[in-house]
């Protein structure tokens, strides 16, 4: 096993095949309402990273059983993990947020619970009502760390620093949830000896998972301004890959690893399109590891000082 993929892990835990179910609760961002920004991140489109289900099924137990119901028969699954995934999941006062979580975490199947968020959106009694739900489900919390650099933060205008991150990442640790965090690869003026000073980072701060984003440029974003002024130019598949095996040489090997690539939506996309080959990137991705002789975790002092 080159790495700790969420389908190993989940198949361990449940044997058998897990799915998770995105959702699209209709929430917002405080970097969109206006209390630390109004236009996002700058490869944030107008869904928020999601699928904009929102829409079509503003009835959250309905877009999950519409969800499941593909899943099952694509993949034949019978456990799923419903994951709220558009937006910022913990952004709404806790009685709401306890509405939209009671809608599906019990729905016929469900086994797990994901919430997506941002760091600064996190407090006490909306984590001690995601601590409630574990004594029965495996609840993740996913933030977004994206870089441990405060001069990138700013530059892709995250709305908050690494500091916060580090206030909201600890006061999360206090509570009996799962953490995964999230880093993008590619981000403007980056580049592998930034990369790895986040995933350093990662290490130091042990979470139970670990997301790795390739960086894509939707419609409509400001990245998308960037890109077509000539002020950015996605990496190469060739050098996410060098750069993403950089990455997994350093994480401990128990370190669940749920995504490897970015999933753009093929009708948004702007640039690189080798973003939406999802399936060789990862094949690439482990003929490398296997080139190298390595694996997760195979070089944990990679980059490190002495």
């Amino acid at each position: 096993m080159l790495y700790f993929s969420f389908n190993t892990y989940l198949k361990e835990r449940y044997g058998e095949r897990v799915q998770k179910v995105p959702l699209d609760a209709g929430l917002t961002c405080p970097n969109r309402d206006g209390t630390r920004g109004t236009n996002g991140c700058i490869y944030c489109d107008a869904k928020g990273s999601g699928a904009g289900a929102n829409d079509q099924y503003p009835d959250l137990a309905a877009q999950a059983s519409a969800v499941m119901k593909r899943l099952a028969r694509r993949y034949k699954a019978r456990k799923f993990i419903v994951y709220f995934q558009s937006f910022c999941n913990t952004y709404a006062p806790c009685d709401t947020l306890k509405t939209l979580y009671d809608q599906v975490v019990d729905l016929p199947g469900i086994v797990g619970l994901s919430v997506a968020t941002r760091p600064d959106c996190l407090s006490p009694d909306v984590l001690e009502l995601l601590a409630g739900y574990a004594n029965r489900l495996n609840v993740w919390l996913e933030l977004g760390l994206q870089t441990a650099h405060d001069a990138t933060l700013a530059r892709i205008n995250r709305g908050h620093t690494y500091e916060e991150f580090l206030n909201g990442y600890q006061l999360a640790r206090g509570y009996p949830i799962n953490i995964c965090l999230h880093i993008i690869i590619g981000l403007p003026g980056e580049g592998k000896k930034e990369v790895l000073a986040t995933a350093r980072e990662v290490v130091r701060l042990k979470p139970e998972g670990l997301k790795i984003h390739s960086l894509y440029i939707h419609h409509g974003t400001a990245l998308e301004k960037l890109y077509r002024n000539g002020g950015f130019a996605p990496l190469s598949q060739h050098d996410f890959v060098q750069q993403a095996c950089d990455v997994l040489e350093i994480i401990p090997a128990g370190t669940v690893i749920q995504r490897l690539t970015g999933d753009p939506d093929p009708r948004e996309l702007i640039a690189p399109q080798w973003a939406l080959q999802k399936h060789e990137t990862l094949a690439m991705i482990e003929n490398e590891l296997a080139a190298r002789g390595s694996r997760q975790g195979g070089m944990p002092n990679v980059g490190w000082s002495p």
